[in-house]
């Protein structure tokens, strides 16, 4: 059978392994990557979608935006679509988003970037990730704040940039919280890696499990023409 002969192959083909490289050595192609990839854009937008759940007082809400972003990282925000509860969307939502809109336009990307300056490193290993081999290591953030995580980072072997993030967020947001657990994934979109999907699962004291999904794409990215070339890195964690 022509079908199950080419399941069968394709479960004996086996993707060659990264390079050998140290801590210092992906570190540093991770930020000659960055320093392209900050060359490069020039700007971006996107769709976003968030929803958030809480099954315990049967709490739903969903909102589609569309995102820009500048060539200084400053982000605004325009609402095209909302459903569920309004509590949810005005009082939760709406608050993330002032707050990202709030600090990106301060300036406060450079001290969330996951960059050595910010962050200590150690490698783990190598794995598989969407297909595509990935370095993975695990971050620790050299001050604790609520804006910065520890946990892991997976970095594609080929791009050096970060495709994917699961951790904590280093200092607990609230007493009411027990525990957050967040992944963020990124997908390549022409030469860049942007986000492309966001899940934070809180446990609280008194409102029980919490989980809110932010999915980004239609991308529209401005290439700064002199840079076209460069190789893509990632958009850091903020």
């Amino acid at each position: 059978m022509p079908i199950l002969a080419t399941v069968l192959l394709l479960t004996t083909v086996e993707i060659a392994p990264p390079p050998s490289l140290t801590t210092s050595e992906i570190l540093a192609r991770m930020m000659q990557a960055d320093h392209s990839r900050l060359a490069a854009l020039a700007g971006y937008s996107a769709t976003r979608h968030y929803r958030f759940d809480n099954q315990k007082f049967n709490k739903h809400a969903e909102m589609t935006v569309r995102m820009s972003c500048g060539a200084d990282g400053a982000k605004t925000f325009e609402v095209l679509s909302e459903s569920g509860s309004g509590f949810v969307r005005n009082h939760i939502i709406r608050k993330m988003m002032e707050a990202e809109e709030e600090s990106s336009q301060k300036g406060e990307r450079k001290e969330t970037r996951i960059i050595p300056d910010n962050y200590d490193f150690r490698l783990l290993g190598t794995e598989l990730s969407d297909g595509r081999q990935s370095y993975v290591l695990e971050i620790s953030p050299k001050k604790a704040t609520k804006f910065s995580i520890r946990g892991r980072i997976w970095v594609d072997a080929e791009d050096f940039a970060i495709a994917r993030i699961e951790g904590q967020p280093a200092k607990n947001p609230s007493f009411w919280i027990r525990s957050v657990q967040v992944v963020q994934q990124y997908g390549r979109n022409g030469q860049f890696w942007l986000p492309a999907r966001n899940r934070s699962v809180a446990e609280a004291r008194v409102f029980g499990s919490t989980e809110v999904v932010i999915e980004s794409s239609d991308y529209d990215t401005n290439v700064r023409e002199t840079q076209a070339h460069v190789r893509p890195a990632e958009e850091s964690h903020q």
